[in-house]
């Protein structure tokens, strides 16, 4: 069989197509950071790509106690977090849906947020977040 001429080859799957590793660090840009503090203080500071969530971000690092059981749909407590109150006002508001899914959660706190409904954004760099143990 003949070699596929370079200029036939599918566009598809050529490296430039696929999405980043939201992990990478860009050489023009840089990322926002998110400190994650364990319950012991252990703290464990990670990038991340603008509009990745906080919880994709822990679990992409593999942050202990961010199990996110329901993939980020909002559907299980178990990416709870307690916010640093110097970062709380910055959040977006909360919806009632993550308002009914904290009841549920363990340890809830004035500070509590589901890691799963924060969006990372230039204005949240540096974000500082103590994980809940979800049991």
């Amino acid at each position: 069989m003949a070699p596929v001429a370079a200029d036939r080859r599918c566009a598809a799957y050529s490296l430039p197509h696929f999405p980043q590793n939201p992990l990478r660090k860009l050489e023009t840009s840089s990322m926002p950071t998110i400190v994650f503090i364990q319950p012991d203080g252990t703290r464990q500071e990670v990038e991340v790509e603008l509009g990745y969530s906080v919880m994709e971000a822990a679990t992409l690092n593999g942050i202990p106690g961010i199990e996110a059981e329901c993939g980020g749909a909002c559907s299980c407590a178990t990416c709870h977090v307690h916010v640093d109150p110097a970062w709380i006002d910055k959040l977006p508001e909360m919806d009632p849906m993550e308002d009914a899914m904290l009841d549920a959660a363990n340890d809830r706190q004035r500070t509590s947020r589901l890691t799963c409904q924060i969006e990372m954004t230039d204005e949240l760099d540096g974000l500082t977040v103590t994980v809940v143990p979800p049991y």
